[in-house]
């Protein structure tokens, strides 16, 4: 799935009345199958951006086109089912569902998407994240790095055809940072996902080809008197 933006700007209100600029993004562009990191400063907008992708949040201006479809110009309705039905989203604060189990939880992406739940695929992700033995398991019950690693099963279990991945290792110890790593990328490169990944962790960023500085194609600018 292929990924264009052009011309994307996005702002926010502050307190006093005027614009904080956030997004200034002339192109960007992801091809099909192809995997890049994100990489930029604490602040800088990647998780913004990210929103913006996925439909979330719209831009002030300009088009996100995915496959040829704009997002921008899609009512919320239609953006929420074209989320849930081709895209795969590891968000930074996990999104789980407090009263559900970790099973239950994965099994929820499915149905999100208008698919039959596949109870084998979400143990079988669970498994290869290694929380088996936390399937019935509430997010309370789990610690951080486990909620985390639930987020990356349900992000997986649709197969999307695109995924966005927010700091996927950045709560996990080191014995499972790479397997959450290694999952992600041999399950987009099984099915011809586009994988955009945000990162802090140099050792992460070091083994993708092609790595992106946000500062070098963002150029957010204060309109005067905003």
């Amino acid at each position: 799935m292929s990924l264009e933006l052009r011309n994307v700007t996005k702002t926010y209100r502050e307190p006093g009345g005027g614009r904080l600029p956030v997004l200034n993004i002339a192109n960007f562009t992801l091809a099909a199958g192809e995997q890049v990191v994100l990489v930029g400063s604490s602040g800088g907008g990647k998780t913004t951006l990210l929103n913006i992708i996925a439909g979330i949040t719209t831009p002030d201006e300009g088009q996100v086109r995915i496959d040829g479809t704009d997002l921008s110009q899609l009512p919320e309705a239609a953006r929420d089912r074209f989320r849930a039905e081709r895209l795969g989203y590891v968000f930074q604060t996990f999104n789980l569902l407090p009263a559900f189990t970790a099973l239950e939880n994965v099994l929820l992406g499915m149905s999100f998407s208008g698919k039959r739940p596949d109870r084998a695929r979400a143990i079988q992700l669970l498994d290869q994240v290694g929380l088996k033995h936390r399937l019935y398991h509430k997010p309370s019950q789990m610690s951080v790095g486990e909620q985390q690693r639930t987020s990356v099963a349900r992000a997986l279990v649709n197969t999307p055809r695109l995924l966005l991945a927010d700091e996927p290792t950045a709560n996990v110890d080191a014995a499972n940072q790479q397997n959450i790593l290694d999952l992600l990328r041999s399950s987009c490169k099984e099915h011809n996902v586009s994988l955009l990944l945000v990162t802090h962790a140099a050792e992460v960023a070091g083994q993708f080809d092609r790595v992106e500085k946000l500062a070098d194609f963002n150029k957010p600018v204060r309109v005067a008197g905003a």
